[in-house]
């Protein structure tokens, strides 16, 4: 029998959709457990073609439940719809998982997931899974079939998919709730058409690379230039593609069947250019079922769409034509099944669990897939059979066969690759970075033409998972972030490559030229340095998102090319407001001083008053372009930046509230601390105790004299951003500061200011002492240690504390005096004294209590004398110190 196991890695094929992430799956006893309180919750199935709103229909259902996870079948459309589920539930509530890519917010409560990614673990009120009749799919099936079986929400679980797997579902779910679906629009078939007589926002598909070229070169030098979709782009480059195409920058969309899944474009007619496809083992005509859904992609929403043949593609059978007319295809038999309870006591027990039996009828055995074949390979390699011994070893053996091959160079290379992994791993419990970065030197190379692009791209994309895995990887930071610069560059490349290639822009945008009211062919384009030009005039720039003319064409008497120039922005700004999101942050700069938000130093923003002081509103700069969806897209990304900015220059104080969080007196009180910013008066003496001063200064937190404040806050930079925040909350302009690393100022270098402003400084970190402004953590530094040596006694005071204030000697003592320091001035010596002058002589703090004390406990009255003076008895002061 196979033991129990806490953690089963998901078995999966690792294609393009993402792969699978290190996500524990519940026991079998857990598994059975979830069965059970979920058995009288509803499992429901929407079925349909493409086009009937079910994905739309799945995301409204899981956002009315308090939590909710959906599986998708590909890494972009996880992407796609989690950025839709940020939109309206905020990005601290979604959460991403994908093989490739893992934003986990510690409240999300809503999961867009890969199917394989899905965390089996977690209990959710909602679970729902797309195109569920990839359960027939060899190669992926069984990933989709476990879910099929396992995935149950606490409250609802829906399927989505093909009418064609409806009869299986009513065998394998008892009680299975079933609603079809009808398409919202028709689609027609129109036959055969020529490559260049398509019509515009037509999507033409091969089933080869070659073949995509081939026909993409065509388009191009007939019909201006087309946009390239494929499997082997990654999902950047598809998503700039695809980009391409809605922004209405090319006509065409030259694609393989990879537009068959879940991407919504704006398509009119599909055109298919070949019939037969390599599924990875032979070459096969496609079914009926999978053209309806690539012929599904032709029109949206209540738009109907077409779609037909042209290049060598022969004609589509009258059955076939029927059947996608009418959606009524032959249903599914059987769905492909592997187990998934596996036995981790070795290699060979492991292999074994894999390869049981079917449970049930109507359920096939998976056919062997990419991990099941290099775990078979390095289960025969003595190195690896010496390495794998143990439940642990064996695991990790597991999860390195299922890491995906992107590369498809054959699988030697990948099961090669894998060993080099488990053994280093095995070995050394991490990958070293050493051993990591000669594995990227050579994909970091950006020359080559576009195939050497796509090979290096692939290739990223398999470290890229490794690094997403932090417990292989040593300083998994730094290469999470490191192989995803690199793929987003690879993939921008491609993207300019691809664009270079098959699109020319001059006979696009002559093939649309801009005509007004007289006909008059305009032509207009806006550079990459933003500057627009329509018939070659140079007529204005973009500053942000904003279109600034320029002042001689704008008094000129030319209209029409300021009209044709405003009409060049607007179509612009989707572009621009997509580069934006995607922008890194070092991109992006606020400005301390002002609150405005700048983007490439295009101002585009600003920080406006919020109810909470670390958390400020974000504004964004008018632009006549931007829509309500732009603008709301725009401030979140701004919002996040400001976050992250502030989390950043502040991290100090956010660390100290982490690091008492487990105390509730101490989380009271750094609630109070964040709440002003860093800065309070001191609370009650009963939240002080010894023991709390001491964890307060372990957690970088100061207890002053007369404040609690963070130290770390007086600093330049966190001061002049808790300068623009406490301002920006009084509506007020920020303070003007002293210079950089100043521990005072002189008060008449603000001759006007206001008692508002006064209590700003104040609580910006400045203590207000007589002819200087003291930095407060120097004041409140003298304050105790002056406090301390003249406790009990008067004592001289040391020398040096005139530099430590930044003050003259001659302002010393109203700068003693402003701090509340009691001192007996120096006194010149009478005229019958000698020896050394009389110090400063710091005096007792003496409190009304103790002084009451100790009245109560007098047993004789005395006889107050006057207190010596003198230098000897500063000198006997002194050596009574000694």
């Amino acid at each position: 029998m196979a033991p129990t196991q806490e953690r089963v890695a998901f078995p999966c094929i690792p294609t393009d959709h993402g792969g699978m992430m290190d996500i524990p799956r519940r026991r079998p006893a857990a598994r059975a457990h979830l069965s059970a309180t979920t058995e009288d919750a509803p499992v429901r199935a929407i079925l349909g073609p493409t086009n009937t709103g079910k994905t739309h229909l799945a995301l409204e259902r899981m956002l009315a439940h308090t939590s909710g996870v959906m599986g998708f079948p590909l890494r972009l459309l996880a992407r796609e719809n989690y950025e839709r589920m940020v939109k309206l539930k905020g990005v601290r509530s979604v959460a991403l998982i994908t093989g490739e890519e893992k934003i986990i917010p510690p409240g999300a409560r809503w999961f867009s997931c890969t199917v394989e990614a899905m965390p089996m673990d977690r209990r959710v009120d909602f679970v729902a899974v797309d195109e569920i009749q990839l359960c027939a799919d060899p190669e992926r099936g069984h990933v989709f079939t476990d879910r099929l079986l396992n995935a149950r929400g606490e409250a609802e679980t829906l399927f989505l998919g093909a009418e064609t797997i409806a009869p299986v579902l009513r065998t394998l779910i008892r009680g299975i709730e079933i609603e079809t679906r009808p398409r919202l629009s028709n689609l027609v078939h129109t036959g055969f058409t020529r490559l260049s007589r398509l019509p515009p926002r037509t999507a033409i598909v091969a089933f080869s690379a070659g073949d995509v070229y081939a026909i993409a070169e065509l388009i191009r030098r007939r019909r201006g230039g087309c946009a390239v979709v494929m499997g082997q782009l990654s999902p950047r480059t598809r998503n700039a593609q695809v980009a391409l195409y809605q922004n209405r920058e090319v006509d065409y969309l030259v694609a393989t069947d990879a537009i068959g899944m879940g991407l919504n474009m704006d398509i009119h007619h599909v055109a298919f250019a070949g019939l037969s496809k390599f599924d990875g083992s032979r070459r096969r005509m496609l079914a009926a079922a999978e053209i309806a859904q690539i012929a599904g992609r032709a029109g949206r929403g209540t738009q109907d769409g077409t779609f037909g043949t042209t290049g060598d593609c022969p004609p589509l059978p009258e059955n076939v034509v029927e059947a996608v007319e009418t959606h009524q295809f032959e249903p599914l038999h059987h769905l492909y099944w592997r187990n998934s309870t596996l036995d981790y006591t070795s290699p060979t027990a492991l292999h074994a669990s894999l390869c049981q039996r079917v449970p049930a009828p109507g359920l096939w055995g998976a056919e062997p897939a990419s991990d099941l074949l290099v775990l078979n390979a390095l289960m025969r390699d003595p190195t690896i059979q010496s390495l794998s011994k143990g439940a642990d070893r064996t695991r990790l053996l597991w999860e390195v066969c299922q890491i995906p091959d992107f590369r498809k160079l054959g699988e030697d290379s990948h099961i090669r690759q894998c060993a080099q992994i488990f053994v280093t791993l095995a070995q050394q419990g991490r990958l070293p970075s050493s051993w990591l970065e000669p594995r990227l030197l050579n994909l970091e190379r950006t020359e080559g033409d576009i195939e050497s692009l796509m090979h290096r791209l692939m290739g990223i994309r398999i470290w890229a998972y490794v690094a997403n895995r932090a417990d292989w990887v040593e300083d998994p930071d730094l290469w999470r972030v490191r192989t995803r610069t690199i793929e987003d560059t690879l993939s921008d490349i491609l993207h300019e490559r691809l664009a270079a290639r098959f699109v020319d822009k001059r006979a696009t945008s002559l093939a649309r030229r801009l005509e007004e009211a007289d006909s008059k062919p305009l032509l207009s384009a806006i550079t990459r340095t933003g500057e627009v030009s329509v018939e070659g005039h140079a007529v204005g720039h973009m500053r942000g998102f904003a279109f600034i003319p320029d002042q001689e064409a704008a008094r000129s008497d030319q209209p029409l090319l300021l009209r044709a120039a405003r009409r060049a922005a607007r179509s612009e700004i989707p572009r621009r407001v997509s580069q934006f999101l995607q922008a890194p942050d070092g991109s992006l700069r606020l400005d301390l001083e002002t609150g405005t938000l700048f983007w490439e130093e295009d101002p585009i923003g600003r920080l406006v008053k919020s109810e909470e002081l670390l958390q400020p509103g974000v504004h964004v700069t008018s632009a006549e372009f931007l829509d309500a969806a732009h603008r709301e897209r725009i401030r979140l990304r701004l919002s996040a930046f400001v976050r992250q900015t502030i989390e950043h220059t502040l991290a100090p104080l956010f660390r100290a509230a982490e690091a008492v969080a487990h105390k509730p007196v101490l989380r009271g009180v750094l609630h109070g601390l964040l709440e002003q910013g860093g800065l309070m008066p001191l609370p009650p003496a009963d939240y002080l105790s010894p023991q709390n001063v001491a964890v307060l200064r372990k957690a970088g937190i100061t207890t002053g004299p007369t404040a609690l404040f963070c130290a770390s806050l007086l600093r330049p930079a966190a001061m002049r951003l808790r300068n623009l925040l406490l301002t920006l909350r009084e509506d007020r302009p920020p303070l003007l500061l002293p210079r950089a690393g100043a521990v005072s100022f002189k008060t008449e270098q603000m001759p006007a200011c206001s008692g508002q402003e006064r209590l700003l400084l104040s609580r910006i970190g400045w203590v207000d002492a007589g002819p200087l402004w003291v930095r407060l953590d120097i004041a409140e530094d003298i304050r105790k240690s002056l406090g301390t040596l003249a406790r009990s006694t008067p004592y001289p005071l040391p020398a040096g504390i005139a530099s430590r204030l930044g003050a003259s000697a001659a302002d010393l003592p109203a700068v003693l005096k402003g701090l509340g320091i009691r001192f007996k001035p120096a006194l010149p010596l009478e005229k019958a004294q000698f020896g050394p002058p009389i110090p400063v002589m710091l005096q007792p703090v003496r409190s009304a209590v103790s002084s009451r004390a100790r009245s109560r406990h007098k047993k004789k009255p005395s006889i107050t004398l006057p207190p010596p003076s003198g230098p000897f008895a500063a000198l006997a002061v002194l050596q009574k110190r000694r």
